[in-house]
């Protein structure tokens, strides 16, 4: 079945390219339980997919409040904003600092004050220690060609999973990682490589939408038992 909807997909490619160019030529609002955002057409847009609203659904049966909380790879950081309305001292990291910039006007406009970090990765958060880390990764195996496409595009080579499990493999007193993954992605490629790094993937939480698996994942160290 996922080969099936992979195909399909692929044949369809043009033709929802020009559809999603045409859609997110403008910037876009974006709600979810009161909490709005203005998400600019360079940044990852969550309307059409299923991912943020999966994500946004599974945080509000967490109890944050008080607990420190990074969005890594934020996008337009509707996630980060509702951790925050959940009581959460949070951290919105991205590598594109046009979503950093829409996402600190809209924490301005909905009263829920965040900390925007400009960081590839980890690379700017090494002195911080968190509570929850939660990722919507980007999973389709291409080389990205700008900072909007690496929201979508992990690298032929999946560098984006080699980097960032690596960094999390150092991260010990980061207890809570969580991040969702799609079935149409190479889910086994990506758990070799979390292997690879002593880092196991425990499917949590899935749900399919219109046809489409997903999978939350919690992030764990493989010889330590939570």
């Amino acid at each position: 079945m996922a080969s099936l909807r992979t195909l399909i997909k692929r044949i369809a490619n043009p033709l929802l390219k020009t559809g999603l160019k045409f859609y997110y030529r403008k910037s876009r609002t974006y709600k979810y339980k009161e909490i709005s955002v203005i998400v600019h057409p360079d940044v990852f847009p969550p309307h059409l997919t299923f991912s943020t609203k999966i994500l946004l659904d599974f945080i509000d049966t967490l109890d944050l409040k008080e607990k420190n909380v990074l969005e890594l790879g934020c996008g337009s950081g509707i996630i980060s904003l509702f951790a925050n309305k959940k009581g959460a001292n949070v951290i919105a990291s991205d590598i594109n600092e046009t979503a950093l910039e829409y996402l600190q006007k809209a924490s301005i406009e909905n009263n829920l004050p965040i900390t925007c970090i400009h960081s590839n990765l980890f690379e700017n958060l090494t002195k911080f220690s968190f509570d929850y880390i939660i990722i919507n990764p980007p999973y389709y195996p291409k080389n990205p060609k700008s900072v909007k496409e690496q929201a979508w595009f992990c690298g032929t080579d999946f560098n984006y999973f080699k980097n960032l499990f690596e960094q999390l493999s150092n991260r010990l007193n980061d207890r809570n990682v969580f991040m969702i993954l799609s079935i149409d992605c190479d889910l086994k490629k990506i758990k070799n490589l979390a292997n690879s790094n002593n880092l196991k993937l425990i499917s949590i939480f899935e749900k399919k939408v219109y046809g489409e698996l997903n999978f939350i994942f919690k992030i764990q160290i493989k010889d330590i038992n939570l």
